[in-house]
């Protein structure tokens, strides 16, 4: 317990905060906002089990998580409006213990020790500025929790600052967006294991809850791991969301689906196999009305999509690990030609005078058959990202000695995230039933499923290119597979193009070793 004293000099409040052993003063806290603010410091008897640093919609829904799952929590921001709202919030969200501070000083001594502090702060310079502001408070064994989208070698090298000054950092991706994040997101912590056992009991409580896996958190692995698992699950994210749109341009193109008829075979899908968080909202989208004008929403919204790094991020990673993830890398492009809004508009005109594109998409389909043959492309294709992201944190953790665990990633990412959906589970059992899975694809369960859609897939990719729509997602994931099933690749020939013009080598199928054939001169030779 603390004893506070309160004095109050013109308009500036002050409370000593007092040890009663010693009456020893702790922290001091200034204000001046008033006796809101004054009473909510008040009520806090003693030390809070946990602080926020960064009230941005994410960070206060949090931080109000974990006030509603009995933890004390003390929450800090640089703007100190943001603190008053996330206090009120608190008690009009059933008095939570949320304490707020105005300055970092009272803030990081409000807190018990080992002091646990989670920052939600913008990657990149934010987050080392904030690190300097709370951290000239802080002592040996606290610990600091980045929860943002951070690069993963920024917090590699801020675990390694941190030591050196005896505090303890994690990495933790946090997913789930604002609902996810009052309500129970997916949690990714990685870095110093000791701190992740400082803050256990909280992440288990705050974290998505799943009837029959538990909790959505788990201890990642050492270094920058929780954060590059949360990059990898954002390009996964990009390619589902890339292959939902395709599914829908498809049906609204070709199959000539109204609103209502999408809203309600979304609907449908999200009681079998595509049962997911991504196509329950879909469903939503396509049913919400215009409030500005006549007709829907969606239909409303200007085709250009927006983008904050971990979709390039991962493609990045993909490639110097030499990785193949081309529906997420197709996905990434869409994002990048759905930016040039203008030159598009430009090239439309341009090519529908030269008669390109007139009545391409007027093809006489049996509209049930559609239907049924895109749920069973969009089911392949999904298939094929979750694959292709997998193989990337495989690569990943051997190189940096992580030893992840994927079928414990696909476990904490049945609830709470973004990317949640039912075949997760399914996905977790194959790891279980071989955790050195080449490929998703190679598991006998989901081989089979491919080889059953396979007919299917072919015929939707072959109808949208035949109707001049574009289908990178789905297109690539077919490709992805065909190259991925079959014995020999056309390969042979790029290699001994490379051996004629730079002498590169390459190997044969029927002696080992490395070759050089001088092409260019047996090759005139054979023209003379």
């Amino acid at each position: 317990m603390i004893v506070q004293m309160l004095y109050l000099v013109g308009s500036w409040i002050f409370i000593f905060h007092l040890m009663p052993s010693s009456m020893q003063c702790y922290a001091i806290t200034v204000c001046s906002s008033g006796p809101r603010y004054l009473m909510q410091n008040l009520r806090m008897a003693a030390l809070t089990r946990i602080g926020l640093a960064g009230l941005a919609v994410m960070g206060q829904n949090l931080a109000l998580n974990i006030a509603e799952n009995g933890f004390p929590i003390s929450v800090f921001n640089r703007t100190t409006s943001k603190v008053d709202e996330t206090v009120e919030r608190a008690k009009q969200e059933g008095n939570l213990p949320l304490y707020g501070f105005h300055d970092p000083e009272s803030f990081v001594r409000s807190i018990q020790k080992p002091r646990v502090i989670i920052m939600l702060v913008k990657a990149g310079a934010p987050v080392d500025q904030t690190i300097k502001t709370l951290s000239v408070y802080m002592e040996k064994g606290d610990c600091i929790i980045d929860g943002g989208n951070e690069w993963y070698e920024n917090t590699e090298r801020r675990e390694k600052s941190m030591a050196e000054r005896g505090l303890l950092y994690l990495g933790m991706g946090v997913s789930g967006g604002e609902e996810g994040a009052r309500h129970g997101p997916s949690l990714m912590p990685g870095g110093s294991f000791e701190a992740y056992r400082h803050v256990e009991d909280i992440l288990i409580k705050v974290a998505a809850q799943v009837p029959d896996s538990g909790p959505c958190v788990t201890y990642i692995g050492k270094g920058g791991s929780g954060n590059f698992v949360k990059m990898v699950h954002n390009g996964i994210e990009y390619g589902d969301m890339q292959l939902i749109a395709e599914a829908y341009d498809v049906l609204k193109s070709v199959g000539k689906l109204s609103n209502e008829e999408l809203s309600h075979v979304f609907s449908e899908w999200n009681k079998g196999e595509l049962l997911s968080f991504l196509i329950e909202i879909t469903a939503d989208i396509f049913k919400i009305k215009d409030d500005k004008g006549e007709g829907y929403l969606v239909d409303k919204v200007l085709d250009k999509t927006g983008m904050k790094g971990t979709g390039k991020w991962t493609v990045q990673q993909a490639a110097e690990l030499s990785i193949a993830t081309p529906t997420i890398a197709s996905s990434l492009d869409a994002r990048f030609l759905s930016g040039l809004k203008e030159e598009r508009v430009k090239a439309s005109k341009f090519f529908k005078s030269s008669g390109i594109g007139k009545g391409l998409t007027d093809q006489a389909v049996d509209k049930a058959k559609l239907i049924d043959d895109v749920r069973q492309a969009l089911y392949s294709s999904k298939i094929c990202s979750y694959a292709q992201g997998m193989n990337l944190i495989r690569a990943k953790s051997i190189e940096k000695d992580w030893d992840l665990k994927l079928g414990e990633l696909a476990r904490i990412w049945k609830g709470g995230c973004i990317i949640r959906a039912m075949f997760l589970d399914r996905i977790k059992k194959a790891y279980d039933r071989n955790s050195d899975l080449a490929n998703l694809l190679v598991d006998p369960e989901f081989a089979k499923e491919i080889v059953e859609r396979q007919s299917a897939w072919r015929r939707v990719v072959c109808l949208a290119i035949n109707a001049g729509i574009s289908t990178p997602g789905m297109s690539s994931s077919l490709a992805y597979f065909d190259t991925f099933r079959r014995e020999r690749l056309p390969a042979n020939l790029v290699q001994a193009q490379r051996d004629y013009f730079g002498a590169h080598t390459y190997e044969r199928i029927d002696v080992r070793g490395s070759f050089h054939t001088e092409w260019f001169r047996i090759s005139r030779r054979s023209k003379i």
